[in-house]
């Protein structure tokens, strides 16, 4: 058993204060004030020094595995080590649950061999034996399915059938629609990524224009497939309220980066979970030129940030969007914690401090009161990972 006090405790609608928690062995036991807590035999009493403890954050979407694994686009390292190695840093980052997306397809633009096929097999199995054994976080995979990807849509529903997938998303990164949607802006990151000429790149979106793509039988045969799995089903860069309809049709629950405001508001009034990236809030803007993800948090049309590619941002994104621009404090610990839960169905497990829950919590503190981090973390009830900053 643990107890935490003298802390800020984050729940679902409120900061409790005067408050001290219980942990005993993998779950919330108790949630009491100060002086109801009775002498138990606690494995150790660990003081909060003022901070935060909040749920541990769950990251929906972020391929921050393919930058451990090819840190340079040839150098392609040990998958079970990159593994490894990225959940130490994600634990300290307060993210207790990973949805790793991975895309199975070599796009013009990052040509990464970390996508090819095989490597992504090997990803994904790495990803399923290390949540299967011991591990300092939860993993979980998030398939990113791009529709011309046609060549791998059995293999697609072979990791489904066999229990690898927790989350899928159905992608086109198609030059000029969604994401790239402004061709001058795509041109620009080709030039900077590959150096190549103006003639390739346009060949290359000439190209792009006759692709085969997936067929909306073999797109219904997946989706069917994960949603008689229990598995939530996503779109990506939705820009046209046309799309979310064809997406919602398919099962799609989940809206993951719209590219406008309005996209952004029609998810929402349709029920759909809205997803953006953290790092476009530190930013202060979309690195492609869409949404901006404070403007669409302003007017509520945001539900849920992830760390997309940089998993420092989740953190420093909540208390920028409470100490900027005076947003409940609650209210964006929940687009972390409590709303991806809810989007990806394991909210009757983690995502919130609640007696009977999985006792994933973190403890945060802010160095001279200004810069916050994380001391303390805990998943399943373990003490998982203790930072002591010195003078």
């Amino acid at each position: 058993m643990y107890l935490i006090r003298n802390g800020k405790i984050i729940t679902e609608n409120e900061i409790l204060t005067g408050y001290d928690l219980i942990i005993k062995d993998d779950l919330i036991a108790e949630i009491k004030k100060d002086e109801e807590i009775k002498k138990h035999d606690f494995k150790e009493t660990i003081d909060a020094k003022g901070g935060f403890i909040a749920p541990g954050f769950i990251d929906v979407h972020s391929d921050y595995i393919e930058t451990m694994s090819a840190p340079r686009p040839t150098s392609i390292m040990d998958f079970s080590i990159s593994l490894r190695e990225e959940e130490k840093i994600l634990i300290n980052e307060g993210i207790t649950t990973m949805f790793h997306s991975i895309t199975m397809d070599k796009n013009e633009l990052k040509n990464m061999p970390i996508r090819d096929p095989k490597n992504v097999e090997k990803i994904i199995n790495t990803i399923d034996r290390i949540h299967g054994s011991k591990h300092l976080i939860r993993h979980r995979f998030h398939a990113r399915i791009e529709i011309d990807d046609v060549g791998e849509v059995d293999n697609i529903k072979e990791y489904i059938k066999n229990d690898k997938v927790q989350l899928i998303s159905f992608m086109d990164h198609t030059p000029g629609q969604g994401e790239y949607r402004d061709l001058e802006i795509y041109k620009k990151a080709l030039k900077s990524n590959r150096g190549l000429s103006d003639e390739k790149i346009e060949n290359i979106i000439e190209d792009s224009k006759h692709k085969e793509k997936i067929t909306d039988k073999a797109i219904k045969e997946i989706a069917g497939l994960a949603v008689r799995k229990n598995i939530p089903i996503a779109s990506h860069d939705d820009d046209s309220i046309e799309k979310l309809k064809i997406v919602r049709d398919y099962g799609a629950k989940i809206s993951e980066f719209p590219v406008t405001l309005e996209v952004a508001k029609s998810a929402k009034n349709m029920g759909m979970y809205t997803v953006a990236g953290a790092p476009n809030v530190l930013l202060g803007r979309s690195h492609a030129g869409n949404l901006c993800a404070i403007e669409a948090i302003k007017k509520d049309y945001i539900d849920i940030l992830c760390s997309d590619y940089y998993p420092a941002a989740m953190l420093h994104a909540v208390f920028l969007l409470n100490g900027k621009y005076d947003m409940d404090l609650s209210k964006m610990f929940n687009m972390v914690t409590i709303n991806p839960a809810k989007a990806v169905n394991i909210d009757n497990t983690v995502g919130s401090i609640k007696e009977g829950k999985k006792a994933d919590v973190i403890i945060i503190e802010k160095l001279n009161n200004k810069f916050p981090v994380i001391t303390s973390a805990f998943v399943d009830g373990k003490l998982i990972s203790r930072t002591n900053y010195c003078l």
